[in-house]
């Protein structure tokens, strides 16, 4: 089905031909029509798959400019939500919306203005609520509700907030759940929250033609030395590197740095500023590896990533198709590399069999030598076991 062949507003469909969108993804097609209809639908679909598309038509057609905050959309991150606003304004190119940015890291002040002149609102649970306990926020107008990112939004703790959002809302309205996976906690908003909704399945694993997956094991000491190493020899256009901790990437930027690799670290600890200029970075190819955790990588909607590595082997299968789901999108190819040491053996376990990975065999390579960065608290090697998961942070 085509964009035309859809329910569109003219000049909706006049903004989607501006950006270049012909053919619809495979979650548009099947989850557009029906967010037309006004049906509450749970989208299953990896970032990147073109969902933003699917929840902001539908907002942009049904709403009406200048009568109060109409449609809410909660994001995991702050990245993420920044990502939707600009899809969003984008595809209301020729409509007049209001369209405000709710997020943590900066100051409230402008936000509380912009709430009172808003026709939509993308923002991030933490901070939305703290605008709610301030009377910032108006929802008897309220006509739709999103929840993109929802399996991220669980893992980051935010069901509670996510509660006292909703109990605030009208129980008369749309709303739509997007997630790369559907794990049995998320359940919880299907039953309490949506009403009769239509689940949507997208291809959730890429082609083993597209996307090669390698893993090889190395002494935990010699780890960083064979990243570098196949950093030189696969010579990526863009790369993620995942890790397990903020300490760790700032030790891999580091080290990849100081052997001469182009290498940025982002995750929760920096300032907002600094990790929309790091992005904007690696977007223009200024910055050709992007180190972070899974927490700040969350949402992030990258194109053209050519590799990811797994420096850290990630806890569970489903973090793992996060993980390679970033390479090898729309048609394109991509390689996804995962380094074990003795102690990931256990996790890898889970992984292996739900994907089809081959092991490595790699030549022999250079140990390399890099100072370790200032500032340093805890042991280089710490690795994430123990830590009693993931707190809620604001993002």
């Amino acid at each position: 089905m085509k964009f035309s062949e859809m329910k569109i507003d003219s000049r909706i469909l006049k903004a989607i031909s501006d950006l270049a969108i012909v053919e619809p993804t495979e979650i548009q097609e099947k989850a557009l029509p029906l967010a037309l209809e006004g049906k509450d639908v749970i989208g299953q679909s990896m970032t990147g798959s073109g969902k933003t598309l699917v929840f902001g038509v539908p907002i942009i057609q049904n709403i009406q400019h200048g009568r109060g905050i109409q449609a809410l959309v909660l994001a995991p991150t702050r990245e993420l939500a920044d990502q939707i606003t600009k899809h969003i304004v984008k595809f209301s190119k020729y409509v007049k919306l209001n369209i405000c940015e709710i997020y943590g890291g900066v100051s409230m002040e402008p936000q509380t203005y912009n709430l009172r002149h808003a026709d939509v609102v993308v923002g991030t649970p933490g901070r939305i609520l703290d605008h709610m306990r301030r009377g910032n926020i108006n929802y008897s107008g309220l006509k739709m509700l999103v929840f993109d990112e929802a399996d991220r939004m669980l893992d980051m703790g935010f069901i509670d907030d996510i509660k006292l959002i909703v109990s605030q809302m009208p129980r008369k309205r749309q709303t739509m759940m997007f997630s790369a996976t559907i794990p049995d906690e998320l359940m919880y908003i299907v039953k309490n929250y949506m009403i009769n909704p239509v689940r949507v399945r997208a291809q959730a694993h890429v082609s083993k033609h597209k996307l090669r997956q390698v893993y090889y094991d190395v002494k935990q000491e010699y780890k960083m030395s064979l990243l570098v190493h196949l950093m030189k020899k696969e010579k990526p256009t863009l790369a993620i590197v995942f890790c397990a901790t903020r300490g760790m990437t700032d030790i891999v930027e580091s080290a990849l740095a100081q052997n001469g690799i182009e290498a940025k670290a982002i995750h929760g600890g920096h300032t907002q500023s600094r990790r929309s200029a790091i992005m904007e970075g690696f977007h223009s190819g200024k910055v050709h590896v992007l180190v972070a955790t899974d927490v700040a990588a969350r949402g992030l909607d990258i194109k053209n990533v050519t590799h990811i590595f797994n420096y850290d082997c990630p806890n569970s299968a489903d973090d793992y198709t996060h993980r390679i789901g970033r390479t090898a999108r729309i048609g394109a190819e991509g390689k996804a590399i995962t380094l074990l040491s003795q102690h990931d053996h256990q996790a890898f376990r889970s992984i292996v069999g739900r994907q089809d990975i081959e092991k490595g065999s790699p030549e022999k390579f250079p140990i390399v030598k890099f100072r370790m960065p200032e500032r340093r608290s805890f042991h280089p090697m710490r690795r994430r076991f123990g830590g009693g998961g993931f707190r809620r942070r604001r993002f």
